[in-house]
């Protein structure tokens, strides 16, 4: 099964050489978790796209310091390969900057949050029910890292996460699509190190540190939830998948 990385964006070059690449990062949660998985990616900020939707069997979108609302010509290109995509029946993936993107290819508004910088661990309630998960999953805890937010949940999406910083947290597009405006492939020290990076300066130094202090638990991320929730999306095999609920990841 091969999964296709559309990149928006990239690691702080301070941080790189350290923590990798968001597709790294990606590659790094999701690998694992599924044997035989490949992955190609496609750095579309500098016009490298595939050629179409099944070039690969699913698709990832990544995180960006970009905004949707810049409007860049990748960023419209992007949108129609999300369409298309859609349409072709492919599974997809969005977080962060994927996640406004899908949404605003369908019709949504995204903008800066008048709440302000979400930093640190975040907790999400799960709204509705929806085949991809585990039954009973009221919430999910990942670490987040934006200023901008998805205003309304598009005419094709259902609300899947929210919370009172971020009402619409995530979203499904019936079974093709899964959008997390928070960052499951960000470990806590990524999440550490970028704050630490940006407060001050892109971050109010209160706000950065309170989201560090939500980092100095002994209580882990449900990053390895989600990842499973993202390989169901993703229609990874079932054989692998059982055998990765039988190993607890």
């Amino acid at each position: 099964m091969k999964i296709g990385i559309l990149a928006t964006g990239i690691t702080p070059a301070e941080l790189l050489s350290q923590h990798g690449s968001y597709a790294d990062m990606f590659i790094d949660m999701l690998g694992p978790r599924a044997p035989g998985m490949t992955f190609e990616v496609f750095d579309v900020r500098e016009e490298r796209f595939p050629d179409n939707p099944e070039q690969c069997d699913g698709w990832i979108i990544t995180g960006s310091k970009c905004g949707v609302y810049d409007d860049l010509p990748w960023m419209r290109r992007l949108k129609v390969l999300i369409r298309e995509t859609y349409e072709a029946g492919r599974p997809q993936v969005g977080i962060c900057f994927g996640h406004q993107i899908v949404a605003a290819a369908f019709g949504a508004p995204v903008a800066k949050s008048e709440r302000g910088w979400g930093v640190g661990i975040h907790r999400y309630d799960i709204v509705g029910s929806h085949g991809f998960l585990d039954a009973g999953e009221p919430s999910f805890r990942i670490n987040a890292m934006h200023q901008d937010q998805v205003l309304e949940v598009p005419a094709q999406a259902q609300l899947l996460a929210t919370s009172a910083f971020c009402p619409c947290a995530g979203l499904v597009y019936g079974d093709r699509i899964l959008t997390l405006q928070a960052h499951p492939e960000f470990s806590i020290d990524y999440e550490r190190a970028l704050l630490l990076a940006r407060r001050g300066n892109a971050v109010p130094e209160a706000v950065a540190d309170a989201g560090l202090a939500t980092l100095d638990t002994d209580r882990p991320t449900d990053t390895p939830r989600v990842a499973r929730w993202i390989l169901n999306v993703l229609r990874y095999p079932e054989t692998g998948r059982e055998q990765n609920e039988q190993k607890g990841v």
